[in-house]
């Protein structure tokens, strides 16, 4: 089998788990840059932040289940936040698997459509060690290109954690 040919999902036998690769993203390179510091110092050096940090949360799931982590981790972010999950106007969610952000939608009643507008990681590749960074980036220029003012970026993590950030422009 070639990688990419039609033949490719074609040829996949049956598995008794619902995830196989190629529902999984591609671990690609990839680059991404995010710069913190307080709203004075950017001040002082002449720079326009692109967002502010207004919360963010960790949480843990059963390991079996790793990847619906930024379930929990969403809701106790927007919760930090003081935030309701229709004030929201993006998501950029993790999709280590091609179901997780259709699963995510759906627990937290969330518009599909305001989820991973610009594609997610099965679309744009899974840089590993990066895809936090790259999750953030991503969503901060969606939001600067859609208008929208407030995003949370969210990822799951092995092992069973979630992790979310919600962010303001």
């Amino acid at each position: 089998m070639q990688a990419g040919t039609g033949g490719t999902v074609k040829a996949i036998k049956p598995s008794k788990y619902r995830q196989v690769f190629c529902h999984s993203t591609g671990i690609n390179d990839g680059a991404a840059a995010v710069i913190l510091m307080k709203k004075s110092e950017a001040a002082r050096r002449g720079l326009m932040p692109l967002a502010r940090i207004v919360s963010w949360a960790q949480t843990g799931v059963d390991p079996s289940i790793m990847g619906v982590g930024p379930i929990s981790a969403i809701k106790k972010a927007i919760d930090k936040a003081s935030w309701t999950l229709e004030q929201v106007d993006l998501f950029e969610i993790n999709e280590a698997f091609a179901s997780l952000s259709v699963a995510i939608s759906k627990e937290l009643k969330v518009n599909p459509e305001k989820i991973n507008i610009q594609g997610g990681a099965i679309a744009l590749g899974h840089p590993l060690g990066a895809s936090g960074c790259r999750i953030l980036v991503t969503l901060l220029h969606a939001l600067e290109r859609t208008g929208g003012k407030r995003g949370v970026a969210a990822l799951c993590i092995g092992g069973g954690m979630g992790i979310a950030m919600c962010v303001e422009r």
